[in-house]
């Protein structure tokens, strides 16, 4: 029998669960290429990390809002070094949770609790619009990001009368040298890609980064264009779409890689000639 996959060369952008993506799509018969884009590395200066962990469990903030399943861990392993990760779980079980997805709803998940709201949409404008419906002004907000992302969040909230505690527990550094990227870009362009998977935004902005530095642009949209391009959810479709590119799998609901890879074999799977 003849897996849905079969002698599909698949590029997987992803850093943190890149092994068990990999492990997926090779359970469907794809030929697995890892080319990370980045590595999640904690924030190089944990005071400040410390510091809004501390206004947390001294019941400061009216409500926090979470980006990511990431910026959750990251800050609970960050409580658990500074020796007071039951007092931040137990001030997070007390405070009202609003969350961006389901990803940091899972994270919260891990250590007993639950969002009080998850935003209608993935997306920083979904989580925006949910906060529009709540009492902000003259409320302390806490508010994790992470370093490639953009205000428009604190902005919002410091417009409604609120007032924004920023934490970035993590941060990108470059995973994959950029011979490497580049390496993937012109496999693409050559055709020999079928399909390329993208798990964040940030990965997006790495190739295209070392297109530029490279001189290889032209290489990337050609590439782009002849290769199939997954992306987990809204966020990382909207990376490419900003550019001039487009996604060509993009879940409808349940952004995690599970349901990416069912996607992703049942429309490659559908195109396989019989």
């Amino acid at each position: 029998m003849t897996l849905p996959l079969t002698g599909r060369t698949a590029a997987l952008a992803e850093t943190r669960q890149i092994q068990e993506l990999a492990a997926m799509l090779e359970k469907e018969g794809a030929t697995a290429v890892r080319v990370p884009m980045f590595a999640i590395l904690d924030a190089e200066d944990q005071a400040p990390v410390v510091a809004w962990l501390r206004d947390l469990v001294a019941g400061k903030f009216a409500l926090v809002a979470f980006m990511t399943g990431e910026g959750v861990r990251r800050l609970v392993a960050a409580a658990e070094r500074a020796g007071i990760r039951d007092d931040v779980i137990a001030a997070l079980g007390r405070t009202k949770l609003v969350t961006r997805g389901p990803k940091p709803g899972q994270a919260l998940k891990e250590i007993g609790l639950a969002a009080t709201k998850v935003a209608a949409a993935p997306t920083t404008a979904g989580l925006i619009a949910t906060l529009s419906a709540e009492t902000l002004a003259g409320a302390a907000v806490g508010v994790q990001l992470h370093d490639t992302t953009d205000d428009a969040l604190p902005s919002f909230l410091t417009g409604a009368g609120a007032t924004p505690h920023v934490v970035r527990p993590y941060r990108y550094a470059p995973a994959a040298d950029a011979d490497k990227v580049a390496g993937l870009i012109r496999d693409m362009a050559a055709g020999s890609v079928d399909l390329l998977v993208i798990t964040s935004s940030p990965q997006v902005a790495r190739m295209y980064e070392v297109a530029e530095e490279r001189g290889i642009a032209g290489e990337l949209t050609a590439g782009l264009g002849k290769t199939c391009v997954a992306a987990v959810g809204p966020i990382a479709a909207d990376a490419l779409t900003d550019r001039g590119a487009k996604a060509d799998i993009v879940p409808a609901q349940g952004f995690v890689m599970k349901n990416l890879v069912v996607q992703i074999k049942r429309e490659l799977d559908a195109k396989r000639p019989r």
